[in-house]
This record gives C-alpha cells, sequence and structure tokens, in this order.
C-alpha cells in the first residue's frame, strides 16, 4: 500500500468528459447524463484499499445526506483489475449491493477517465461546478486508518455547502491520501 496524495490539479480546471459501465445497472452512464448545474461529485475509490474501506460509510452518508440537494454523486474505479480481483466489475457490483450506494459506481477499464482527470489515488475527489470547471479538488476530511481521528467528511461537506448556498469555495485545499491508483 503506497501512500500517494492527490495531484491538486489547478482549480477551474474543466472536467473531462466520460462515458463508462455503471457496474450494477450494466448501462453506460456519461457525465453529461448525470452532472447536476448545483455541484457534481466525482470519487476515485475500489474496493480493495485500506483507505477507502476506512472511509466507505461516510461516502455512503454523503450521498444518501446530498443527492436529495441536488448534488449528482458518481463513484469510479480505474484499478487494474486483473492485477487486483478484488476490483473487478462482479466485486464492484456485490460492494454497491452489500452498502446499497445511492450513487453510480463505474468502472473505467481503460484507466483514461483517471488519467484525464490526474487522479493518483484511492480515494481521490473532485467538485464540479454547474458549468464542470473543478472548484474542489483533495481530501474528504483529516481521517486516516489509525489516526484515531473520527471520519467526518468535513472538508468535502464544507465545500459542497458553500457551493449549494452560492458561496465561493475556499481554495484552502489539503491532498487526499491514499493507495495509489493500480495502473496497468
Amino acid at each position: 500500500m503506497a501512500r500517494t496524495p492527490s495531484n491538486m490539479v489547478a482549480l477551474g480546471t474543466k472536467a473531462p468528459d466520460f462515458s463508462l459501465p455503471n457496474v450494477v445497472s450494466g448501462t453506460t452512464v456519461s457525465l453529461q447524463d448525470i452532472k447536476s448545474d448545483r455541484a457534481t461529485l466525482v470519487m476515485f475509490i475500489c474496493n480493495h484499499c485500506p483507505f477507502v474501506k476506512h472511509v466507505m460509510d461516510e461516502l455512503v452518508q454523503l450521498g444518501r445526506d446530498y443527492i436529495p440537494k441536488g448534488v449528482s454523486v458518481i463513484a469510479i474505479s480505474s484499478n487494474d483489475a486483473e492485477q487486483y480481483p478484488d476490483d473487478s466489475p462482479e466485486e464492484m457490483k456485490k460492494l454497491a449491493q452489500e452498502k446499497s450506494f445511492p450513487f453510480p459506481y463505474l468502472y473505467d477499464e481503460t484507466q483514461q477517465v483517471a488519467k484525464a482527470f490526474d487522479a493518483a489515488c484511492t480515494p481521490d475527489f473532485y467538485i464540479l461546478d454547474g458549468s464542470l470547471s473543478i472548484v474542489y479538488r483533495g481530501q474528504l476530511d483529516d481521517s486516516r486508518p489509525g489516526n484515531d481521528v473520527p471520519v467526518t467528511g468535513k472538508d468535502i461537506r464544507t465545500a459542497l455547502d458553500a457551493l449549494l448556498s452560492g458561496s465561493p469555495v475556499s481554495q484552502e485545499q489539503r491532498p487526499s491520501l491514499g493507495c495509489n491508483i493500480k495502473w496497468k
């Protein structure tokens, strides 16, 4: 498990468009299809990473709390499933159903979407405004496996609340930290 930080792309960068398979429904989903005019949260996660497992319940709760407020939430796994079979589409579907994901779980088999976002780790988070510009990238909160800081999602929640209220999102943002994306 390599402790890898986010790349922290420039704020204001336009999010790349994508179309990926939803492992639960079997349909192809594009960013244009599911984006919100208010806020869209894109999360690069996977099944096996201890950093993702540590925050998984909060990710599901974020979806439950913010989707009703008009936020689109999207989870993407870009890991090499051949080398990491726990991250295969079949295992992704099992996890999404077991945890009752309120958001789509998409599989980026070619890893092109992760590369286009410049995602580096799992979990890695991007918040897009209504015009699909990145207004937040970085950590969920200060909690990490073993540091005894409670998982609250405060950084993501603060950014989403600002965007939803029409306030500027603070540019003081800390990188996420997690396992490196498992590149092919």
